[in-house]
């Protein structure tokens, strides 16, 4: 037991340190090859965050534990909002500014109730993943596109997309790290599932459950850090950025992966509970933050909320 506790803290250290040098990597060489540093922020870099999902939903579907990833999916975005973005709040309110997401809040409540739609029958098709990632792809253009027709200078979201590509970094250094990268992701994902469906046969869990909790916040920890460190920096907009963003990507890119590599059935519980608690919190999150509601910040008592809201459903799986 001890031994698959180890495997499971290795392979998320292993995991999320690869993905944010495999993403740096891929940022500096496509910053060298002459592409424009917002684009690479709105796309290589904004996906970083959902790296270490995407590894463990191909590991865990390709060894044939198709709800773990589903539940890995679903489950961080749960944390993202109820704990993530709630003990932000909770250190500090939030003051939202970034008219990208206003593009974004709407989109994030289509593709849940998109994913809702699909993952509702209980049943995962091929061709629902081949309608998920081609919608990834048609979000990063169409954000791409909108942001560089629309750009605008002050817009905090858009200045730190730009900020965080890497510059000056030699090619052979960048090439490095995105070999590095592909190699030790699928190491790490391995230990990660591994360690992670010795831990749920040991307490008699399901896959399902592991991917929903322990697996789900372990990949959502670097979003935790993120968001701390934005808001002692005062960036809002960017703790805010940082969740919705990857929640985005979780739906559209990690969710297809299990329909891609291992179409069926899977655990009712996702369709029913853990469907409805992830489209409940994005809606409430979409509440809290709209504009239409005449206010953009989220306060501490909403903060508490979230959280209370993470604790009630830790309780719910394991009771």
């Amino acid at each position: 037991m001890i031994l698959s506790i180890a495997t499971l803290i290795a392979g998320l250290v292993g995991l999320i340190w690869s993905a944010d040098k495999f993403v740096f990597g891929s940022a500096a060489i496509a910053r060298n090859f002459g592409l424009p540093p917002l684009i690479i922020g709105l796309t290589i870099v904004a996906m970083g965050s959902s790296a270490p999902e995407i590894m463990v939903a191909i590991t865990a579907s390709l060894d044939g534990t198709g709800n773990t990833a589903i539940g890995n999916a679903l489950g961080s975005n749960i944390t993202n909002i109820a704990l993530v973005l709630g003990v932000t709040v909770l250190l500090k309110p939030l003051l939202v500014h970034s008219q990208l997401l206003n593009r974004e809040l709407p989109i994030l409540l289509l593709v849940s109730g998109i994913a809702g739609y699909i993952l509702y029958d209980q049943v995962l098709t091929f061709t629902e993943g081949l309608v998920l990632i081609s919608l990834f792809f048609i979000t990063i253009g169409g954000l791409c596109w909108l942001t560089l027709r629309d750009k605008k200078s002050d817009d905090p979201l858009i200045e730190e997309a730009q900020d965080e590509v890497p510059e000056g970094v030699p090619s052979k250094l960048a090439v490095f790290w995105i070999v590095f990268g592909m190699v030790l992701l699928p190491i790490s994902s391995h230990f990660v599932v591994d360690g992670a469906s010795d831990i749920a046969r040991y307490f008699g869990l399901s896959d399902l459950v592991i991917g929903l909790t322990i697996i789900a916040i372990g990949t959502s920890l670097p979003e935790l850090a993120a968001c701390i460190a934005s808001i002692k920096n005062n960036e809002h907009d960017l703790a805010l950025g940082n969740i919705v963003g990857s929640n985005i990507f979780n739906i559209l890119a990690v969710l297809a992966v299990p329909a891609l590599i291992a179409p069926g059935t899977f655990d009712a519980d996702a369709a029913g509970r853990d469907m409805y608690i992830m489209l409940g919190l994005t809606v409430l999150l979409f509440a809290m933050c709209w504009q239409i509601l005449g206010k953009r910040n989220i306060t501490r008592i909403e903060g508490a909320l979230l959280c209370a809201i993470f604790v009630g459903y830790q309780f719910l799986l394991f009771s």
